[in-house]
């Protein structure tokens, strides 16, 4: 069984128009998403959101047959988490969500006593 295809091998079909003959795990949201960082295809993106409700299948043939062929790279923003987030959800075993709601009633120095607190420890290298 072949492996499950990424977002991206859709973006790349659709940016470099070589069809992609299995939309099974085509996600329109996340092909909408890569385009619209660009000005010659934000308006596209855009109008398939308009659309959302089409069958995944005419988003990308829509996708496809009007983005220009061209090599279009972005940088995607990864999820950060917030300091102490990790700490909170670690020592009292909270999810993401209440983790988030904790921070904002704890102290800086309680943060960072729940982060002494859940330090693995190690050895720490010198810098030269």
């Amino acid at each position: 069984m072949a492996n499950k295809p990424s977002p991206f091998d859709y973006l790349n079909s659709i940016n470099n128009k070589v069809d992609h003959p299995d939309l099974e795990h085509y996600s329109p949201f996340m092909a909408n998403r890569g385009l619209s960082w660009f000005i010659d295809t934000v308006m596209l993106a855009n109008e398939m959101n308009i659309h959302h409700s089409l069958d995944k299948d005419i988003q990308f043939k829509f996708l496809f047959d009007t983005v220009r062929k061209k090599r279009r790279f972005s940088k995607w923003d990864k999820y950060k988490s917030a300091d102490g987030i990790d700490a909170i959800k670690e020592y009292y075993n909270y999810s993401e969500d209440k983790a988030r709601e904790v921070l904002s009633l704890l102290s800086i120095d309680q943060i960072n006593t729940l982060k002494n607190k859940v330090a693995k420890g190690g050895m720490k290298k010198k810098a030269n």
